[in-house]
């Protein structure tokens, strides 16, 4: 009995140390490239702290705290128990939060509203990142040689023009390699960061958070401040949650406690260690902890962990950008598989060129990562507060808590967050906006979208039909004639007859003897099975209903849900099959819906959205596109 449990335990155990890998290769990137900087910005930034023995073991406490308090017990521990379906991340921490779909007309609820903000902070973030992450560590040329100074801005937007351009080429073939490298960094931030401490025990009383408030207490006002550089040591940690849905709760888990947590810990306590015995190295603590002869390698090192950083975040945008396209938040856009075997390795070249502009954008502009890191704090401390809120929500609405206990528990991640967030508020100015306009910039994109595609839908409604009494009168009418074959039309409403199918009608006069209305409906869920993709429905003789479901992390292919329809007793040839697209040509109009500027942007996104021949896969020989004049 017990070679049997072993049997079947074992694959069991392989499969969560290869998803632990996988996890410490991709997800912890961000978090884990934060040694680089933080410390330094802590006593050499804007709002630098006097290097004292008490300043140093006050910045360390907080430091171990907020890896704790955040990381560990809010995103470890509290969010990601709030998967949706094994996914995790903003939209669907907001689709579990919503009790009812979003209002039909396309106006944005609360709930909704700070979920999309929360979505487009992530994009700021996708932007900094990168830039912040490479920057930093090439920044290493210049404590080697300062006389290479020069060259530390041309080398970075050298590297990131590469890391983006070889994002067509996916990452399967590479993933591999990021567990082991990884591995090697965490390895090596703790062998550092050990040594020191060995040399300086005294640095591990900074784990009693008495050091903390005395901390507080000496530096009133300059010491709330630098909470905007301590946040620098937990950026990255909501790519725990944003990234279960890839490998699982428990090996994050696992990977963060046994393996990343320590590692971080022993390189901020060597660091530390290093100040108090060397006040020199303040500029940059990180790589002075290394012997001289490990300085070059060092700097290598950390810039293919800081390359592979920017690769959890360019990959994060990518899966959040496919969301929003299915959930009806942006138009629809080229998205292109890289692997045969995993769904979620994508890329959306429009997404990957717009996100290089803006980073190297932002390299030239901020020059340095001192600089860079005004901008990065409030997009996290932001995102983190949205987060906090939604995960409330749900805990109350799914888990059924009390009304006080999530009071309580609010009060606790809130009070935190919303220091963190107060603290980076006075970079608005020197920085911070930059993430602020590009969450605003988004947010008011996809909410034009949103109310666009609403209000033209009304509009199609009011010039089309009711569907049943429209099947009715066909069925008993001898004037249209029937020809042989199978018509299908896509439609978004699934009771009113297509604007395409009445065109065809006025136009040939003649209609196929059998007639199927495909609608896809996208639910608040990650995935949908097969079993359920299809419902079909017999309207009368020759017509059909087909409403195909799919989640949100999943992309329509129209021909491969036809072929299950065969279970229902309806079968396709597909290329025997001709598919009828409306193709709606929008006119702004005066006394509107909408205000005249947004409906010339919702213009503007409509003719940039991707062909619904393209995005439903359907074979483009077999299309037929019928377009009408649509006023908004």
């Amino acid at each position: 009995m017990s070679d049997t449990i072993m049997k079947t335990a074992a694959p069991d155990t392989g499969k969560l140390a290869g998803l632990t890998l996988g996890a410490i290769g991709v997800v912890f990137g961000d978090i884990g490239t934060s040694p680089l900087y933080t410390l330094r910005e802590c006593f050499g930034g804007e709002h630098g702290l006097p290097l004292t023995p008490a300043n140093v073991m006050g910045v360390m406490s907080l430091v171990f705290w907020a890896l704790v308090i955040v990381v560990t017990v809010k995103y470890v521990i509290f969010v990601m128990r709030a998967d949706n379906k094994g996914e995790g991340g903003i939209l669907s921490l907001l689709a579990l939060a919503s009790v009812r779909r979003p209002d039909s007309s396309g106006r944005l609820t609360l709930l909704t509203a700070l979920g999309l903000f929360g979505a487009s902070l992530f994009y700021g973030d996708g932007m900094i990142t990168p830039a912040m992450s490479v920057l930093s560590a090439v920044e290493g040329l210049e404590v080697a040689e300062p006389a290479l100074k020069s060259m530390v801005v041309p080398v970075t937007v050298s590297i990131l023009i590469a890391l983006f351009a070889i994002q067509s080429h996916g990452t399967a073939r590479v993933g591999t390699l990021f567990g082991p490298i990884m591995i090697a960094w965490f390895t090596t931030l703790g062998v550092l960061g050990l040594v020191e401490v060995v040399r300086e025990p005294g640095i591990l009383a900074a784990f009693h958070p008495g050091y903390a408030v005395d901390f507080f207490a000496a530096n009133g006002v300059v010491g709330f401040l630098v909470l905007g550089a301590v946040v620098l040591a937990i950026t990255g940690g909501e790519a725990l949650y944003a990234d279960m849905g890839h490998f699982g709760r428990r090996p994050i888990k696992l990977a963060w406690l046994l393996l990343v947590l320590p590692a971080l810990l022993l390189n901020y306590l060597g660091q530390c260690a290093l100040l108090l015995s060397d006040p020199d190295a303040v500029r940059s603590p990180f790589y002075l902890l290394a012997p001289d002869w490990a300085l070059y390698p060092m700097i290598g090192l950390s810039t293919m962990a800081a390359v592979i950083a920017s690769q959890a975040v360019i990959s994060g945008v990518f899966s959040l950008t496919r969301q929003a396209v299915q959930l009806g938040l942006c138009p629809r856009l080229d998205i292109r598989h890289t692997s045969n075997e995993e769904e979620g390795q994508i890329y959306i070249p429009r997404a990957n060129w717009g996100l290089l502009a803006a980073t190297i954008g932002l390299v030239v502009v901020f020059q340095s990562s001192s600089r860079l890191a005004s901008a990065y704090g409030i997009a996290v401390t932001g995102d983190m507060i949205i987060t906090t809120i939604l995960a409330l929500v749900v805990a109350h609405r799914r888990w059924n808590w009390s009304l006080p206990l999530c009071l309580a528990v609010g009060g606790a991640f809130l009070s935190i967050d919303l220091s963190f967030f107060a603290a980076n508020a006075v970079k608005i100015p020197h920085g911070g906006w930059v993430p602020l306009v590009i969450a605003a910039v988004t947010v008011g994109l996809m909410a034009t979208w949103r109310r666009g595609r609403a209000v033209l839908s009304v509009r199609l409604a009011e010039e089309s039909l009711p569907l049943d009494a429209f099947i009715q009168r066909q069925a008993k009418s001898s004037d249209i004639h029937r020809v042989k074959g199978t018509a299908v039309f896509m439609t978004s409403s699934s009771n009113t007859v297509p604007i395409a199918l009445l065109h065809n009608l006025k136009h040939n006069q003649v209609m196929h003897e059998r007639v199927v209305f495909v609608t896809v409906v996208v639910d608040d869920v990650p995935r949908v099975p097969a079993k359920d993709r299809v419902l079909v429905e017999g309207l009368a003789e020759g017509f059909y209903r087909i409403t195909v479901r799919y989640g949100f992390s999943q992309e329509p292919n129209i021909p491969k849900a036809l072929r299950l329809c065969k279970a229902f007793g309806l079968e396709f040839d597909v290329m025997a099959t001709s598919f009828f697209l409306g193709r709606e040509t929008l006119i702004p109009k005066m006394n509107s819906q909408m205000a005249l500027w947004r409906e010339k942007l919702f213009v503007v996104m409509s003719r940039t959205s991707v062909s619904a021949t393209d995005f439903f896969k359907l074979p483009p020989n077999r299309v037929v596109e019928l377009g009408t004049q649509v006023q908004l």
